[in-house]
């Protein structure tokens, strides 16, 4: 909105042309949705305590966990809010893309929501059946996956780009909506795992969301992406705004979730982000890299995995307990050791990915 109005103005006065730029946009994204959860975060935490809106704790899960119980949750509302928010403000709105973003993230907020509400509203345990959570999330998926496919406008859209190897691709065809569907579902899901401890998924989400933020940039521009020799894609520079709101969303929302947390993120939050984030990553052609990045969810989901394999095949458990971060816990590292230690690997691994622009 602000983005079209600043494009009238400039015919008025040229020096507002600075706005049409994406890199002061996504900082201005980034500060306005950090803005906007530091001031409505108080209020909102408030309310959510006084509709009683706390987190259900499982008895199963580590004993420590159990003080957190009543702790108000589906803070994830207020990401979503500011994301929202700064996106409408900053951004091209006439760019698909954002579009396409937006569209996952509220419809993957929306089941994360109604999940929540039935966990902490309706007082059932069980929240959304399983199935009916995975049609949900498939649904949207899957419409992000063909409208993108159907909408590629260069080839480059449709392919499998190989990190370090410059000029190694393989054309997707239609399994290229096959790829975006369980990026996007996969990496909702694995997020929502990673969710178990004070600012253990938010943090990485933040980090993995700045380092998209750069890919976005770099593959919306001819120049940039012609010399590091990542795949043009017109229009995906408009994301980085939305990488931005994010980022900046998420650091708001640390300042009430770090430990020990004054508001839980909570399925809305969670399915959400993790959704987003996948989209970001096929749009701008780095599946690879960014399965790296996002090494830390990748675990987090392998481990849950692992588990389940090897109870069901030998009868003994390869963890304590899964997730892996409850995992550290039984083995007696305190939940602050375990997040920041988390937090560490999350920037090797983005580090790592972000290399990948030189290293072809």
């Amino acid at each position: 909105m602000l983005y079209w109005l600043f494009q009238h103005l400039e015919t008025v006065e040229p020096g507002f042309n600075v706005f049409s730029y994406i890199t002061l946009r996504s900082i201005l994204a980034a500060l306005t949705a950090l803005a906007l959860s530091l001031i409505l975060g108080p209020a909102f935490i408030r309310r959510l305590a006084s509709r009683q809106v706390g987190q259900p704790i499982r008895e199963l899960g580590p004993k420590s966990h159990q003080a957190k119980s009543g702790t108000p949750t589906m803070g994830g509302a207020l990401i979503l809010f500011a994301i929202v928010v700064s996106c409408l403000l900053w951004s091209d709105l006439s760019n698909r893309y954002v579009w396409v973003v937006l569209f996952v993230t509220l419809g993957f907020g929306l089941i994360g929501w109604y999940d929540d509400y039935r966990k902490i509203v309706l007082q059932d345990s069980r929240g959304l059946a399983a199935r009916w959570k995975y049609l949900g999330q498939s649904i949207v998926g899957l419409a992000a996956a063909i409208f993108l496919y159907a909408t590629a406008d260069v080839p480059a859209s449709t392919e499998l780009i190989v990190p370090f190897f410059k000029g190694v691709v393989f054309p997707l065809g239609g399994a290229y909506m096959v790829t975006t569907y369980f990026m996007i579902v996969g990496f909702s899901n694995a997020v929502n795992l990673t969710d178990g401890l004070d600012g253990l998924a938010i943090m990485p989400s933040v980090f993995v969301a700045s380092a998209l933020g750069i890919f976005a940039y770099v593959a919306g521009n001819v120049v940039f992406s012609d010399y590091l020799g990542v795949p043009s894609i017109p229009g995906a520079g408009e994301l980085a705004i939305f990488c931005g709101g994010l980022a900046g969303a998420g650091l708001g929302f640390l300042w009430f979730n770090t430990y020990p947390a004054q508001i839980f993120m909570g399925d809305i939050g969670a399915l959400a982000v993790g959704a987003a984030l996948g989209t970001i990553a096929v749009i701008v052609r780095q599946e690879l890299v960014f399965i790296v990045m996002a090494g830390v969810f990748v675990m987090e989901t392998v481990s849950v995995i692992l588990q389940v394999l090897s109870f069901k095949l030998t009868g003994k458990r390869i963890f304590r307990m899964a997730p892996i971060h409850h995992h550290f816990e039984l083995k007696g590292w305190p939940e602050p050791r375990v997040i920041v230690r988390f937090w560490i690997i999350s920037v090797v691994l983005v580090l790592a990915g972000l290399a990948t622009l030189k290293l072809r």
